[in-house]
């Protein structure tokens, strides 16, 4: 791909998890006729397992290996939305990787919302899995701080609360901007 219009056009939804990446990058892509990818379900369908289940086997150190490689060697198709695991962003040179490959939609929420859309989808959740109440939501505003800088490095930012499909996409119209 050497001229800049033979780059596809990619568009990333990062955040933490339970912000909404998937519901509205899928309905994003529907909107705009986009393809939509859900790295996670990629990654699944190449492990033959779960998240969780690799997670608990082999360790996080090997999940982000094999996360970055199926997130740098997956040829896309021209016009696709991706939605991303939350903590991919967050290692490698996955953020500089994406915002030179496409553009990147930070979904923004606060730790008590995450907890509150959070509590009952634990389980499939391997960080999550064992955390209640106050317990909870130390972990996501420790986990949210830890990675809020690498998330802010994203093209653009949505507040995860007012978000609409005709917003996201005014949103990534523009060159840089919040939402």
């Amino acid at each position: 791909m050497s001229k800049e219009t033979d780059k596809p056009n990619l568009i990333f939804f990062i955040g933490f998890m339970g912000c909404g990446k998937t519901t509205w990058s899928r309905k994003l892509a529907n909107h705009l006729g986009y393809t939509f990818v859900d790295l996670d379900h990629l990654l699944e369908e190449q492990l033959g397992m779960t998240i969780a289940e690799y997670f608990s086997s082999f360790g996080e150190d090997a999940f982000r290996k094999l996360e970055s490689e199926i997130l740098k060697q997956t040829e896309f198709a021209h016009n696709t939305i991706i939605s991303t695991g939350g903590g991919l962003p967050c290692f490698f040179d996955h953020m500089e990787w994406m915002n030179a490959n496409g553009k990147t939609v930070y979904i923004k929420l606060s730790p008590k919302t995450l907890v509150d859309r959070l509590e009952k989808g634990k389980a499939k959740r391997p960080l999550l899995a064992d955390k209640h109440g106050d317990e909870l939501l130390q972990f996501i505003t420790e986990k949210l701080a830890e990675r809020e800088s690498f998330y802010l490095q994203a093209s653009h930012i949505a507040d995860g609360i007012n978000l609409s499909v005709e917003g996201l996409q005014a949103l990534i119209a523009t060159k840089h901007q919040d939402l």
